[in-house]
């Protein structure tokens, strides 16, 4: 369904360094980055899209956070969800809710939610049941 997600950003190194330590975690990778521009996309590990890109707005104008606004990242275990946010608050994100189940929203939520160091929320889930231990 989606091609690509763009976050606007204003700050390229910094941004770089935290993108690359979140999407590292969620297992992804790197596509390109060019400073230059500045823009980044990260892809599925197994290539391909959805596209993850950040960079600044075409229009020359500052970026700003959308109130109202998140993009949630899928995780394909409740460890990844744990290690994608760890990696956002070690890398200057801001916590907006610590990895947890979340029953409101169904029965095997699991999720987590940060801001990026300019202010645009993230949220981070698992859908999947954790196996029965035999």
């Amino acid at each position: 369904m989606l091609s690509h997600v763009y976050v606007g950003i204003n700050n390229f190194e910094p941004a770089l360094a935290f993108y690359s330590a979140v999407l590292e975690a969620l297992g992804a990778k790197l596509r390109f980055a060019d400073a230059s521009k500045p823009w980044a996309a990260w892809q599925p590990a197994e290539g391909g899209r959805p596209l993850f890109v950040i960079g600044a707005p075409n229009n020359g104008q500052p970026a700003a956070a959308g109130n109202g606004q998140m993009v949630a990242l899928l995780a394909n275990s409740r460890e990844i969800v744990d290690r994608v946010y760890a990696a956002a608050r070690e890398h200057g994100g801001t916590c907006e809710g610590a990895p947890g189940l979340r029953p409101q929203y169904h029965a095997n939520y699991y999720g987590a939610y940060f801001r990026d160091p300019e202010g645009n929320k993230f949220g981070v889930a698992c859908h999947d049941a954790v196996p029965d231990k035999a």
